[in-house]
C-alpha cells in the first residue's frame, strides 16, 4: 500500500484511539462517535493519496481550528507545569494573529512568570494591555502584573502548589457537608486573584451540584462573567450537566454572543447534551458558514441520521451538502450514503458519497460500491469506486472487477491500485497477468 495512505490510516486510527469514544445523550447505537476535536481532524483528511483516493473533506475555518489546537495544547502543558514547552505553542499562536492572540499573550506572561522571567512576563502583559485594551483578559492581566511585580522572580515553590491542593480539597468537602456556605466562597474564588487551576476546579465542583444556585453561578460565567477560558469551561460543563434549563442557558448565550469560539463551544455542548433540535435549527438557519458546518458535523457525531437526511433534502448549497455527507460518514449511516451514491444527480456529490463509503467498513459497503461501479457508466464515478475499494484494502473485489472489465483504461486503473496493495489476492492476480 502507498506509504502516504498508510500514514493517513495510522494517523486516523491513532487519533481515534487517543481521543476515546464519546456517546452523547440520545445517540444511536452503532454510530461512530468521535471527540468533537477529532471530528474536525477526521473531516480534514484531504486528497493527494493514490490520485486523490483520500479526500473531499473541506476544512471550514482552518485558521481558527489551528489556533484552537495550539491554544488547547498550550493550556494542557501549563496545567502540567511544562511552561517552557507551552511558550513555543503560545508564540506560534500569537504569530497566527487569530481571535486567540490576547489569550495567548496572557498565558505567555503567566508562563514566563512561573519560570521566573519577571521582565519578559511584564513585557508580555504590557503588550496585551497596549494592543487589546478592550480584551476581557485585561483584568486578569492587571492582577497578574501585580503578582509578578511583588514576586522575587523565582519559580513558584512546591509549597504553594500544595496549598492550592489543600484549598481544593477543603472546597470539595465543604460542598458535600454544607453547600450553602460553600457557594459564596466559590464565587469569591472565581472573582478573585486565584490561579487558573483553582478557578477551573472551583467551577468543576459547582458542576457536580444539582442546586439551582450552582447552576446560576455557572450560567453567569457562561454568559461572560469571567475570563474567556472560564466561560468556555462553563459552557462545556453546562453541556455535560444536560437538562432543559441548562440547554436553554446555552441557547440564550449563543444568541447574545458574537464570539465564534463561544458559539462553536456551545454547538459542541448541544451535541454532548443530546440537543438534536437546536443543532438542526442551527444547521438550517445559521448564517455564518463555519458555524453552520460545525452544527452539521456535530449532528453526525451524535448519529442524528433522520435529522441529517431531512437536512440533505432541503439544502441547496453543494458545499453544505458535502458537509452533510461527511457527517453521515462520521455517524456511520452507511444505508443513506449508499442510497445517495446511487441516486444523487450531482456528480460531485455522488463522488463524495462514494468516497465516504470507501472510508467505512467493507462488510457494510463493499457490495454497494461494487454495484455502483458495475451500473454507473460515468468514468469519474467508476474511478471513485475503485479508489473506495482500494481504501478498504478490498483486493478480492478489485480483482473480480478487473477480470470482468472490458475497458482497457479502466482495467489499468484497477491494476494500478492492485500493484501497490499487500494482499495475496492482488499478488496472485498480478502473477496471472505476467504469464
Amino acid at each position: 500500500m502507498d506509504k502516504r495512505l498508510s500514514l493517513y490510516s495510522t494517523l486516523f486510527f491513532t487519533l481515534v484511539a487517543a481521543a476515546g469514544v464519546v456517546r452523547p445523550v440520545g445517540a444511536q447505537p452503532g454510530s461512530m462517535f468521535i471527540e468533537p476535536k477529532l471530528a474536525t481532524v477526521v473531516g480534514g483528511v484531504s486528497g493527494g493519496v493514490a490520485g486523490g483516493v483520500v479526500g473531499g473533506f473541506a476544512i471550514a475555518g482552518a485558521n481558527e481550528d489551528r489556533a484552537d489546537d495550539l491554544y488547547d495544547r498550550a493550556r494542557d502543558l501549563i496545567e502540567q507545569g511544562k511552561f517552557d514547552r507551552a511558550l513555543g505553542d503560545l508564540d506560534r499562536l500569537i504569530d497566527l494573529k487569530s481571535n486567540r492572540t490576547d489569550a495567548a499573550l496572557y498565558w505567555k506572561a503567566y508562563s514566563l512568570g512561573k519560570l521566573g522571567r519577571k521582565a519578559d512576563a511584564l513585557s508580555a502583559i504590557a503588550d496585551l494591555q497596549q494592543k487589546f485594551k478592550d480584551s476581557r483578559w485585561v483584568k486578569d492581566a492587571k492582577a497578574l502584573e501585580l503578582e509578578v511585580r511583588q514576586s522575587t522572580g523565582q519559580p513558584v515553590s512546591p509549597e504553594s502548589q500544595n496549598d492550592e491542593e489543600l484549598k481544593l480539597m477543603a472546597l470539595r468537602g465543604l460542598m458535600n457537608s454544607d453547600a450553602e456556605r460553600a457557594m459564596p466562597i466559590i464565587e469569591q474564588m472565581l472573582a478573585g486573584p486565584n490561579s487558573p487551576k483553582v478557578k477551573d476546579r472551583a467551577l468543576f465542583v459547582l458542576s457536580q451540584s444539582n442546586s439551582s444556585r450552582a447552576r446560576e453561578i455557572i450560567a453567569n460565567v457562561a454568559k461572560g462573567g469571567s475570563n474567556p477560558d472560564l466561560q468556555l469551561r462553563a459552557i462545556k460543563y453546562l453541556g455535560i450537566m444536560g437538562g432543559n434549563d441548562n440547554r436553554q442557558i446555552l441557547a440564550d448565550v449563543y444568541r447574545a454572543s458574537s464570539d465564534s469560539a463561544v458559539k462553536r463551544s456551545i454547538i459542541r455542548s448541544f451535541m454532548v447534551s443530546g440537543d438534536r433540535t437546536r443543532l438542526l435549527g442551527l444547521a438550517k438557519g445559521e448564517t455564518v458558514p463555519e458555524l453552520r458546518g460545525e452544527a452539521v458535523q456535530q449532528l453526525g457525531v451524535m448519529g442524528a441520521h433522520a435529522e441529517l437526511a431531512e437536512l440533505y433534502t432541503t439544502e441547496t448549497s453543494v458545499d453544505v451538502k458535502k458537509r452533510i455527507l461527511q457527517a453521515m460518514f462520521v455517524g456511520g449511516n452507511a444505508d443513506k450514503l449508499i442510497e445517495l451514491a446511487k441516486t444523487e444527480k450531482d456528480p460531485t456529490l455522488r463522488r463524495t458519497a462514494v468516497r465516504n463509503l470507501g472510508l467505512m467498513g467493507s462488510s457494510k459497503t463493499a457490495e454497494a460500491i461494487k454495484s455502483i461501479y458495475q451500473s454507473d457508466a460515468t468514468p469519474e464515478i467508476r474511478k471513485e469506486a475503485i479508489n473506495a475499494l482500494f481504501l478498504q484494502n478490498n483486493a478480492k473485489t478489485l480483482v473480480d472487477l478487473a477480470r470482468a472489465e472490458k475497458d482497457p483504461q479502466m482495467k489499468k486503473e484497477i491494476v494500478s491500485k492492485l500493484s501497490i496493495m499487500h494482499s495475496k489476492d492482488a499478488t496472485d492476480y498480478l502473477l496471472e497477468l505476467l504469464k
